[in-house]
């Protein structure tokens, strides 16, 4: 998938950037209303960034990917219609 960097509002409960809630995408705000499914990848000690992903669902029925790099404090969403390369 391809990613662009975004614009991301979070829920921060025991942790910072815990879950989304709205985020930004070429100059419209979407409201988080579900978060569908939610995985990890990576292992900061095994040398690769730890990034979190979020399935969501926004207020108007749409579904997104988004992902978290903690490393970097940087939220990125998959562009619609991106293929594995």
């Amino acid at each position: 998938m391809i990613f662009e960097q975004i614009y991301v509002e979070c829920y921060s409960g025991y942790k910072v950037n815990e879950r989304p809630v709205a985020f930004t995408f070429r100059d419209r705000r979407w409201e988080v209303a579900e978060i569908v499914d939610r995985w990890y990848e990576g292992d900061p000690e095994a040398g690769l960034p730890a990034l979190d992903y979020f399935k969501v669902r926004t207020q108007e029925g749409k579904t997104f990917f988004l992902r978290y790099n903690a490393l970097f404090d940087a939220w990125s969403i998959a562009i619609p219609g991106s293929k594995n390369e």
